[in-house]
């Protein structure tokens, strides 16, 4: 199935009319406006300020294997890969809404992200964006967790997106964010949760960029398994679409999910190798 997405992709569609990405490449859609500071609208596993246009559609297709780690045995985590579809429509410039569907505990996701504020030529430094989830989770089971109710199904997330295009090549971001669980795996854990997280991108060529972001969880249980994200990207610009490859030590996709559930670890080389497919209509 996953080659069927990449051959959709990668194929023009021709009842869809659109520009190519690559007229916007350092170009100004607004004269006293900056371009945006990221191309594609997820860093690696963080969200970017970037906005979808007005009543433009985004579908996207994010893949991730399992660990490298596990060598042939699993061919390098192909046998244990996980799938997210997400669709993000442009209400306006600057409110977009999305929903979601992962195979990683069943979660349906659904999203809001509002520009507060953009930077502007020198008046205003930085964009300015808030984003927020609520998520069910329909794989817990009630045989398991007896007295499991619907509320115990459901997650929550809040951020604000802070962005800083430096130059051309260099941008950076930082996004503190809550999220909450109602249910959590570690019973030491608190269902609240707070990270810190940073990112950027530094562009390689016209077409290439470099991309790095890191969640610093602010209050882990001390007897929790699960690790801080740390992720490193490339973006490739395309004709209609940006491909993004990355390489992370949390295999989840949803901000809950790569934030709080996060298993690899990059020093034993337990990381996962992935990709975001991005589709303008």
């Amino acid at each position: 199935m996953k080659y069927i997405y990449i051959i959709f992709f990668l194929t023009p569609i021709l009842l869809f009319s659109q520009d190519d990405l690559l007229s916007e490449i350092d170009s100004e859609t607004e004269e006293d406006f900056k371009s945006a500071a990221f191309k594609g609208l997820k860093i690696v596993n963080f969200e970017s300020t970037k906005m979808v246009s007005k009543q433009e559609l985004y579908f996207v297709v994010s893949h991730r294997f399992g660990s490298v780690e596990t060598g042939l045995k699993d061919f390098f985590g192909l046998d244990q890969a996980v799938t997210r579809l997400n669709l993000i429509y442009g209400i306006s410039d600057g409110i977009n809404i999305g929903v979601s569907r992962s195979s990683f505990r069943k979660i349906y996701e659904s999203s809001l992200k509002i520009r507060l504020l953009r930077e502007k030529k020198g008046s205003f430094p930085f964009t300015v964006v808030s984003s927020s989830n609520i998520l069910i989770n329909t794989s817990l089971d009630k045989e398991i967790l007896p007295g499991l109710e619907f509320k115990n199904r459901l997650g929550y997330t809040t951020q604000l997106l802070i962005s800083k295009k430096f130059n051309t090549n260099f941008s950076l971001q930082l996004m503190p964010t809550f999220f909450h669980d109602n249910y959590v795996d570690v019973d030491e854990q608190d269902n609240s949760q707070y990270v810190i997280g940073f990112g950027g991108r530094h562009k390689l060529s016209k077409r290439w960029s470099i991309n790095f972001d890191y969640g610093l969880h602010l209050n882990r249980a001390e007897t929790s398994p699960f690790n801080n994200p740390l992720s490193i990207g490339f973006d490739l610009e395309t004709g209609g679409h940006v491909f993004q490859l990355h390489f992370t030590n949390a295999q989840p996709m949803n901000t809950n999910g790569f934030l709080g559930q996060g298993t690899g670890d990059w020093g034993d080389g337990d990381i996962f190798f992935g990709f975001n497919l991005s589709r303008v209509f």
